[in-house]
């Protein structure tokens, strides 16, 4: 398959998990100009709708803000108004409960324009900057649905990069923040923009990938927006209060997905990082 490549020069801004908190959204959108990035070098990994209140309002920010979006396992099940997220949750499971609430609540909101939107998504885009190819995906290359950690072995990660053909991968899903690099080659997951990374603070997350003289520097970036209004809101709308409590302490309500290494980690405040990748 011919797979369309996207040339984007200067620095490039990668999030995901928008997940309906239209506060953290606009926060980013009103981030942007600030660092210099216009919508065409934005990038969304998926989950533009899940845990939170506003999810008409954040899929009508992100269309009108003009950038970039793969399309994720949300978007997929939310399309076709399926009553499953398709997280790959197990069946019984904490997140399994959670998921199911927020998803119907999505569904009763959304229109048809919206689903329409979301089953234009890709599933894949590929980019280039500063000579380097990447493939923008949501779990993993062959799998949408994947969790890819910090702690997943470099060996699977690095399969999943040759099976692309790219030089690395940038991809969502999993909610926390890293960067791995390897012979070349890089693994790479901004985190969620719209859910607390399980580090004990309310912050979300982004990424900047800014060319240099001598390769590409990328920056993992927090967010500061208004989380007590976003988790009020779900609240006042009767959705979990788990998610809602996540919001405010930075504490997921449940770890059902998590390996052991990123389980050990649970509130530790994680802090922006810059690798150059060469």
């Amino acid at each position: 398959m011919t797979m369309s490549v996207l040339e984007m020069d200067g620095p490039v801004l990668f999030f995901g998990g928008s997940y309906s908190n239209l506060e953290a959204t606009v926060a980013l959108q009103e981030e942007a100009p600030r660092l210099g990035i216009r919508p065409s070098n934005i990038v969304c990994t998926g989950d533009v709708v899940a845990s939170c209140a506003d999810p008409v309002a954040t899929v009508a920010t992100i269309r009108d803000w003009g950038v970039h979006v793969v399309m994720s396992n949300c978007e997929e099940s939310l399309c076709w108004s399926k009553d499953d997220c398709g997280c790959g949750f197990e069946e019984g499971t904490a997140c399994a409960a959670l998921s199911g609430d927020w998803n119907s609540y999505s569904n009763r909101l959304l229109g048809e324009d919206d689903r329409k939107w979301m089953r234009s998504l890709p599933r894949r885009l590929d980019i280039t900057i500063a000579g380097r190819r990447l493939a923008v995906i949501h779990g993993s290359v062959d799998t949408i649905n994947s969790f890819v950690f910090a702690s997943t072995p470099w060996a699977d990660k690095e399969h999943q990069i040759e099976m692309s053909g790219c030089d690395g991968v940038v991809g969502g899903h999993s909610g926390i923040p890293f960067t791995h690099a390897a012979c070349g080659k890089l693994w790479h997951n901004s985190g969620a923009l719209g859910m607390p990374a399980n580090d004990g603070t309310s912050r979300g997350w982004y990424s900047l990938f800014t060319p240099t003289s001598s390769g590409i520097a990328v920056r993992l970036l927090s967010l500061d927006y208004d989380a007590g209004s976003a988790s009020r809101k779900m609240r006042d709308r009767g959705l979990p209060s788990g998610y809602a409590d996540a919001l405010e302490s930075g504490l997921w309500p449940s770890c059902d997905v998590l390996p052991a290494e990123e389980l050990a980690r649970r509130g530790q405040v994680i802090a922006p990082t810059t690798l150059f990748w060469s």
